[in-house]
């Protein structure tokens, strides 16, 4: 099976989120660099890659992407900062 992703992109300021899922990580987070993503994530310049989770088939990964589309703001950074607590951009490519 393939792995898949959830993951969560900020602006700048950590002020906007987007989440998004992907089978291909690494990838995606070039492409959202490259300009080559949502009309949402250009409009507000989302490139910071600030969270993800991996899953071991889409399904599960869409049906969280489903479930934190629907959190509150607050809950969302109360995850984010469980593991990733001042917000730091996450390398991958490392």
């Amino acid at each position: 099976m393939k792995t898949s992703y959830i993951y969560i992109l900020t602006n700048t300021y950590r002020t906007t989120f987007y989440i998004g899922v992907t089978s291909n990580l690494q990838r995606r987070i070039i492409e959202h660099n490259d300009g080559i993503s949502s009309v949402f994530t250009k409009k507000y310049n989302l490139k910071d890659l600030i969270y993800f989770e991996a899953f071991s088939n889409i399904e599960q990964a869409i049906a969280r992407e489903k479930q934190l589309k629907n959190w509150h703001k607050e809950w969302k950074l109360n995850l984010i900062k469980e593991v990733n607590p001042i917000l730091k951009t996450l390398d991958l490519f490392r």
